[in-house]
């Protein structure tokens, strides 16, 4: 099996490839202050609730966002499968030709979406990961990387509310029964929930109007479900194109 491995600021999402299939995903809190082995801890038990034996871990590749954590969790990975990851960086085979003003500052997450979009998509495609940031991924009609857009996610929009302001507390996201609050907590559902998927709304219009064509449009990350059903474009969701762009990177370098 392949182990897929993706770390983001918040969470590091796990996915165990059998050949095509996906046998399980799962995610664990991103911490800084965890040493390898606490991480082979994690690893393991999560191995261990699937019912897969570490000896069935073949290979695995890395993605991350987070450079003190790579190198735990590759670590972590080598004590318990006894294999050396793959980790998404200079030099490894994408297949992506990249069109930023510097290729290597692109993030490890955004290639990975990226390689996952052209492997299953039509281009030209744009890809939106709702995760800490949310970003907004531009693919062309030749599969080219052509640039993209960052914002601050929800929940870091939520957290610099509820930190910044001494009335405004923490609350669930989710959408409220109409646009017009009529309390605090509705007001800030609105805001968050409505506001995102109005600001994606917007900003694919004027993405659209850029490239000249209708593109596809792909949303990934721990939010992106509960935001895009109140978009106005068509959206579609796919929960795994991370892990699956990390199963095809790890193809084209094997």
């Amino acid at each position: 099996m392949l182990l897929t491995v993706d770390i983001g600021n918040t969470n590091i999402t796990l996915g165990a490839y059998d050949n095509n299939l996906l046998k399980f995903t799962a995610r664990l809190s991103t911490q800084t202050w965890y040493t390898a082995d606490q991480y082979a801890v994690e690893i393991k038990n999560i191995l261990s609730l699937y019912e897969i034996e570490e000896t069935q871990i073949e290979d695995a590749i890395i993605s991350s966002v987070v450079p003190p954590v790579s190198h735990s969790i590759s670590n972590a990975i080598s004590k318990l499968c006894h294999i050396v990851p793959l980790m998404l960086g200079p030099g490894v085979k994408t297949g992506l030709n990249i069109k930023i003003d510097n290729p290597a500052q692109l993030g490890a997450d955004l290639v990975a979406g990226a390689v996952g979009a052209l492997d299953s998509y039509t281009m030209p495609c744009v890809i939106i990961d709702m995760g800490t940031a949310s970003t907004i991924s531009i693919l062309d009609r030749n599969g080219t990387f052509l640039g993209g857009v960052i914002a601050a996610g929800v929940r870091l929009t939520l957290k610099a509310l509820t930190e910044n302001t001494s009335q405004l507390t923490s609350i669930p996201i989710e959408a409220p029964k109409s646009v017009i609050g009529t309390n605090t907590i509705e007001c800030m559902q609105s805001g968050l929930v409505f506001g995102t998927a109005a600001m994606i709304d917007g900003l694919l219009e004027n993405i659209e109007n850029e490239l000249g064509e209708t593109p596809t449009v792909v949303a990934t990350g721990g939010l992106s479900k509960q935001i895009i059903e109140h978009c106005k474009k068509s959206i579609i969701y796919d929960e795994n194109l991370l892990l699956d762009g990390l199963k095809v990177i790890y193809e084209k370098n094997n």
